[in-house]
């Protein structure tokens, strides 16, 4: 995969107008809370699939002309709260490099009148974000994906997805169907539309698609679950399984016997599914498992971890996923990892630190205190935020005691 050479942005966040160039090594970027470390990872999040590492709504996104986002700046000319927000990358690979662009224009709506966001490679309008997943790569962690264990199954799903992306460039696409069919089957179901050709059609899709879709989860789970067995250093083992009805049948039957089963529940069960408002069997109901080992090799349930235990175990999947991947043609994913090293004791940060340099791919670490970052001090690049600025910074002059 390449990485990115330049990353720029307009109005995003509090960023009225920001360029950042950088070469494939690591990038650190430091700066006080609140400077925008955060706002410049989310950028980064936009080119791949999804609604971003915040998944937040597209119109919050956009700079705020009140005098608390970027009231000491110069009005720009073109300074219109119409206008949106923007994201421009260039991403450099072994032999081309590709442009993207990607925002949100509140003139520029899908047909459901629901916000759209905007896409271009190389200039031409992409059909759908799937097409991202060819170009590029990208992973993250952030403090609020420590919830991953507490709350729902949906967010688990979503953080497995993304993992999915840099082995199977297709999931996505299928992804993106499966939850459309969704839809639209609960949408007939719900306004009493009980035509067999219509729903067949659909519940054909589904149970194609969702097939697919579990299949694709089930083996980045197992090869993800053995790379973390084997985990060495001061990072836990982790330990991973799917979780549902469809991951169950596909352990015991042929893909497509388990195909005509999904057709018949889903036919079966249409009169339940418009009463409860969706689907009840399908990939959209697995879970994934996840947890530690301990020493005498007892499995932890994730959610029973401590804080740090959890932070840890995250981390180490990331980097188990990530080293997987290298050794793919497509190479290493961009990670972004955002305020973690402040999480992690000294022996874990240099094995990071290690791990970063052995992938030999672009990561990008925020954190508000250089000093951390400092066996990384001669081989990444330093970059300071403050207010909606960014600038590099001599990472020798920063490190001197």
């Amino acid at each position: 995969m390449p990485t990115i050479g330049r990353l720029t942005l307009t109005r995003f966040r509090n960023y009225r107008l920001a360029r950042v160039d950088v070469d494939n090594r690591a990038v650190v970027v430091c700066g006080p809370n609140g400077a925008g470390k955060t706002n410049l990872l989310e950028a980064l999040s936009f080119l791949s699939p999804g609604r971003g590492l915040r998944r937040a709504k597209l119109p919050e996104i956009a700079l705020s002309d009140t005098p608390a986002a970027g009231a000491h700046e110069a009005k720009a000319e073109s300074d219109d709260p119409g206008q949106g927000w923007a994201v421009a990358a260039t991403l450099v690979g072994p032999t081309d490099t590709t442009t993207i662009g990607t925002g949100w224009n509140p003139a520029i709506n899908d047909k459901s009148g629901r916000d759209r966001r905007l896409l271009r490679i190389d200039g031409q309008p992409a059909r759908t974000q799937t097409a991202l997943v060819d170009h590029l790569s990208v992973l993250w962690l952030t403090p609020q994906m420590d919830r991953l264990f507490i709350d729902g199954s949906s967010g688990r799903r979503r953080f497995l997805d993304r993992l999915v992306f840099g082995f199977d460039t297709g999931h996505a696409g299928r992804l993106a169907r499966y939850e459309r069919a969704l839809r639209d089957r609960a949408r007939l179901l719900r306004e009493g539309v009980r035509d067999p050709s219509w729903l067949t059609a659909l519940e054909d899709q589904l149970a194609t698609t969702g097939v697919a879709v579990t299949a694709a989860r089930r083996e980045t789970v197992d090869r993800l679950h053995q790379a973390c067995r084997r985990t060495i250093g001061p990072f836990p083992r982790a330990h991973l399984a799917m979780v549902g009805t469809l991951d169950s049948w596909l352990a015991e039957r042929p893909a497509l016997l388990v195909e005509d089963t999904v057709r018949g529940r889903l036919r079966d069960q249409r009169v339940s599914d418009a009463e409860s408002g969706s689907a009840g069997i399908g990939p959209h109901r697995s879970d994934v498992m996840m947890g530690l080992y301990a020493e005498n090799g007892t499995v932890i349930p994730a959610d029973r971890c401590s804080t740090g235990e959890q932070k840890a175990l995250l981390l180490a999947m990331v980097l188990a996923n990530a080293r997987l991947l290298a050794a793919l043609p497509t190479g290493p994913p961009v990670l972004l990892l955002d305020e973690v090293v402040a999480h992690l004791d000294a022996d874990r940060r240099r094995t990071l630190f290690c791990e970063i340099l052995a992938l030999g791919g672009q990561a990008w670490l925020t954190g508000t205190d250089v000093p951390l970052f400092a066996p990384l001090k001669d081989r990444a690049q330093f970059i300071m935020i403050a207010a909606g600025q960014a600038s590099t910074m001599d990472s020798g002059a920063r490190f001197e005691v």
